[in-house]
C-alpha cells in the first residue's frame, strides 16, 4: 500500500525535525557554561506482519520461509545528554567554580530544588551566594567558631560582606632564631632586643620589648628583662629586674638546656600575669600572657650559634578587630574568609549532590535539571567525597559541545530530512498514476 510508504516518510521527517532541532540547540550552546549536548536516539516502529514464518516440512522436501514484514517508519527514542565533562578555563574569579567529577551545585530557585554545573556565581545584596539566574546555592554555614555540621539540614550560603571580628587578646607569643654566641669573658657582656606586638581585649597594640643580655663571666647564659610602655607614659619593667629569668644554652649542640627564675612555666615557657600590666590595657582579667621558647629540636627553636642575631617574633594568637576583606573556595567546597587583620576564618561550605543515573535529570533551562524518577535521588554531600567531584576555585567547565561533530550531523541529518521529502513526492507521483489508469 502506497499509503504505508508516505506514513513512513512522515515519520522520517518529524524525527529528522526533532534531530535538528537538537543540532541546533546544541550549537548555539556551544559557548554555555557547563552546558551538556543532547544526543538523539532513532527507533524504528512496529513493523507490519505481511506473512509469518513457517518451519521446514518435517522429513525433508522443502525449508522453511522467513516471515514477511514491512516497516512503518521511524521515531525518536530518546534524547540523552552526553555527560562527559567540558574543558576547564580559567578565569581568576573567586566566585568562579568548576565541578570536576560527577556532582552538581544544589540550588533553590523559587522554593524549589534544582541541580545545575553551571559555577558562574555571584553574591546578592544581601550577602547570598546565588547563581546568575538568582537560585541560591545551597551548603551549610559555619558557626561563630567556625566549625561546620555538614550533617545538619541545607541552607542558602551566605558570604558576610563587611562583617567584622571583635579584637582578641594575645595569650601566648613564640619566639625563634639564634643569638649570638656568648663565651663569658668580654668586657661588656652583648644585648639583644627583641620587641613583640602583643594585643588587649579591645585590640590596641602592646609592643612588649624583651632584652637578652649575656651574664658577665659566665660562658652561654643570658638574663631575659621584659618592658612595655605605659599608657600614661614611661616604660614598666614586666618582672623583677634583681631575679630575672635567666636562658642558658648548651655549648656543644647550642639549644636552650634551661630555663629558670620566678616566672618560668614547667613547659619552659615565661609567665607574664596581666595584671602586672600597666593600668590603661584592657586584658581579660586573669589572663596570663605567656612567651614560649619551641622545642630544642625543632626546626624554629631559639639557639646560641656564632654569627648573625635572628632572634624574633614567630607566632602571636592575638588580633585587633577585623572586616572581611574577601573569600575564597576550597576543593572541597570550603569558603575561607580573609579579613583585615590578616586573620582567615571559615564562613561556610557548598554542598555538592550525585545521581545513581544523572542521564534521567529532567531539564529545566537555564542550566539547571530536576531530579525525576529515573534519575534517582539526590545523594547530598561535600565535594571531594562519594562520586561528586572536587570543586575548582577560579575556573570554570564549558559547554562539551564538539562543533565539528554537530555540523557533521548536520550534513546528515538534512540529507534524510530531504530524502524522506522524496519518498512523499514519489509515492504521490505513484497514486496518481494508478489513479489515471
Amino acid at each position: 500500500m502506497t499509503e504505508r510508504a508516505l506514513l513512513a516518510a512522515v515519520s522520517g521527517i518529524q524525527a529528522n525535525q526533532t534531530l535538528l532541532d537538537e543540532i541546533g540547540n546544541n550549537i548555539a550552546n556551544a559557548d554555555t557554561t557547563g552546558y551538556k549536548s543532547g544526543v538523539v536516539d532513532f527507533q524504528d516502529l512496529l513493523a507490519e506482519q505481511l506473512a509469518s514464518a513457517s518451519a521446514p516440512p518435517p522429513g525433508g522436501g522443502g525449508a522453511g520461509v522467513n516471515p514477511v514484514a514491512v516497516g512503518s517508519g521511524v521515531e525518536v527514542g530518546a534524547i540523552q545528554y552526553d555527560l562527559q565533562e567540558g574543558s576547564l578555563e580559567q578565569t581568576g574569579n573567586p566566585l568562579d567554580v568548576a565541578i570536576q567529577g560527577g556532582g552538581y551545585l544544589v540550588v533553590d530557585q523559587g522554593g524549589q530544588q534544582y541541580y545545575t554545573r553551571d559555577g558562574s556565581l555571584t553574591v546578592d545584596a544581601n550577602g547570598n551566594l546565588a547563581t546568575l539566574n538568582g537560585g541560591l546555592v545551597m551548603g551549610w554555614q559555619a558557626s561563630n567558631t567556625g566549625s561546620v555540621n555538614t550533617t545538619a539540614p541545607m541552607t542558602g550560603v551566605v558570604i558576610p560582606t563587611g562583617e567584622t571580628i571583635p579584637a582578641s587578646a594575645t595569650t601566648d607569643v613564640t619566639l625563634e632564631g639564634n643569638l649570638p654566641a656568648w663565651n663569658g669573658v668580654a668586657a661588656t657582656p652583648p644585648s639583644v632586643q627583641v620587641t613583640l606586638d602583643a594585643y588587649d581585649g579591645q585590640g590596641t597594640p602592646v609592643p612588649i620589648t624583651l632584652t637578652f643580655t649575656g651574664v658577665a663571666n659566665t660562658a652561654n647564659e643570658w638574663t631575659v628583662a621584659g618592658t612595655v610602655p605605659n599608657p600614661s607614659g614611661g616604660t614598666d619593667q614586666l618582672w623583677s629586674t634583681s631575679s630575672p629569668p635567666v636562658v642558658t644554652f648548651n655549648p656543644t649542640t647550642g639549644a636552650i638546656s634551661s630555663i629558670t627564675g620566678s616566672t618560668t612555666n614547667p613547659d619552659g615557657s615565661l609567665s607574664l600575669p596581666v595584671a602586672t600590666m600597666p593600668a590603661g590595657y584592657a586584658f581579660p582579667s586573669g589572663d596570663t600572657l605567656k612567651i614560649d621558647f619551641p622545642a630544642p629540636s625543632s626546626a624554629t627553636a631559639v639557639t646560641q650559634f656564632a654569627g648573625s642575631q635572628t632572634l624574633q617574633l614567630a607566632t602571636q594568637n592575638g588580633y585587633p578587630a577585623g572586616s572581611l576583606q574577601s573569600f575564597s573556595i576550597g576543593n572541597d567546597g570550603t569558603i575561607t574568609g580573609a579579613f583585615s587583620n590578616g586573620n582567615t576564618e571559615t564562613l561556610g561550605q557548598i554542598a555538592l549532590a550525585s545521581f545513581s543515573n544523572a542521564g534521567g535529570l529532567a531539564d529545566q533551562g537555564q542550566g539547571l535539571f530536576a531530579a525525576t524518577a529515573n534519575s534517582g535521588q539526590p545523594q547530598v554531600g561535600t565535594a571531594g567525597t562519594g562520586a561528586r567531584g572536587a570543586l575548582l576555585d577560579g575556573q570554570l567547565e564549558q559547554s562539551n559541545v564538539n562543533l565539528g561533530d554537530q555540523l557533521t550531523n548536520l550534513i546528515v541529518a538534512q540529507e534524510a530530512y530531504t530524502a524522506n521529502t522524496k519518498v512523499i513526492s514519489t509515492t504521490q507521483a505513484a497514486i496518481q498514476a494508478l489513479e489515471s489508469v
